[in-house]
C-alpha cells in the first residue's frame, strides 16, 4: 500500500512539472477561453508513435503568412494572360481572302456549222489577308453569256497561298455558244468588234485554320468573240 502511494504522489508531482513548462492554453492567452493542445493532451510530451501527427501552429503576425508583393505578382501574371490571349487572337482571328481579275490574256475562237467555241484564258490575283497559309482546295468557274450558261470549269491543282501574300493564276475557260443569235453576231462580217460580256461566277473553296470556307466573286469583262486576240487587255 505504501508503494502504491508513493508511484501516485511521483507521477502526480511529474504531471505538475510538466503543466508547469507546457501550460495547457492552446491557441489563446485568456485562460477562461484556454483549450488543452490536441497533440500532446496538455501533458506537454508527445508519444512516439504519433510523431507524425504533430500539429504547428504559427502565430498570425509570422511574416511567412504575408508573402512580400503577392499582389503585384498577381497583377504581373493576370497582364501576361492577357497579353498572350490578345496577339493569339490577333494572329488566329479569321481574315478575309480576296479574288480579283487582272486581265484576259488571250481568246482563242473557232467556228463551226452550228456553235462558236473559245479558249478564254484570264489572269486573276487571290490575296491571302490572314497569318496563317491558306490551301485553295477547288476553284469553280461558270461562264454565262446574257444569262446563257457557255460552259462550267473546275480546278484543284492550285496551290497554296502563304500568309499576308498574294499570288497570280493562270485560267483557261473554254466556251460554247450554240444560241443563233449570238453566233451570228459572232460571225457577222459587217461588224468589225463582236464585243460580248462574259459573266464568270467563280466559287473558291478554302481551307485554313482547321476549316473550310467557300467564297463567291462574279467578275464581268467584254471579249471579242469573233477573231482571236492574243494581247492582254485590262478587265474593266
Amino acid at each position: 500500500m505504501v508503494l502504491q502511494g508513493n508511484s501516485g504522489l511521483t507521477k502526480a508531482v511529474e504531471k505538475v512539472r510538466t503543466l508547469t513548462q507546457f501550460p495547457p492554453l492552446y491557441g489563446t492567452m485568456n485562460e477562461s477561453a484556454a483549450d488543452t493542445c490536441p497533440t500532446c493532451r496538455g501533458t506537454g510530451r508527445i508519444p512516439r508513435d504519433h510523431e507524425d501527427q504533430l500539429v504547428a501552429v504559427i502565430p498570425c503576425n509570422d511574416k511567412r503568412l504575408k508573402p512580400n508583393r503577392t499582389k503585384l505578382y498577381v497583377c504581373i501574371s493576370i497582364a501576361v494572360c492577357l497579353l498572350l490571349c490578345c496577339l493569339i487572337l490577333f494572329f488566329l482571328f479569321p481574315r478575309s481572302v480576296t479574288l480579283t481579275p487582272v486581265s484576259v490574256l488571250s481568246v482563242m475562237v473557232h467556228f463551226t456549222d452550228d456553235s462558236v467555241d473559245m479558249e478564254v484564258t484570264n489572269l486573276i490575283n487571290i490575296t491571302n489577308e490572314n497569318y496563317v497559309p491558306v490551301q485553295i482546295v477547288e476553284l469553280d468557274i461558270q461562264s454565262l453569256f446574257t444569262n446563257l450558261v457557255a460552259g462550267n470549269t473546275k480546278i484543284t491543282n492550285m496551290s497554296s497561298i502563304q500568309s499576308r501574300s498574294q499570288r497570280l493564276y493562270k485560267v483557261q475557260t473554254d466556251l460554247t455558244i450554240v444560241d443563233k443569235g449570238l453566233n451570228a453576231h459572232c460571225k457577222a462580217s459587217s461588224v468589225q468588234v463582236h464585243n460580248l460580256l462574259l459573266v464568270l461566277q467563280m466559287t473558291l473553296n478554302l481551307s485554313y485554320l482547321s476549316h473550310t470556307e467557300r467564297l463567291s466573286f462574279d467578275i464581268y469583262e467584254y471579249i471579242d468573240c469573233g477573231t482571236n486576240t492574243t494581247v492582254p487587255h485590262p478587265v474593266t
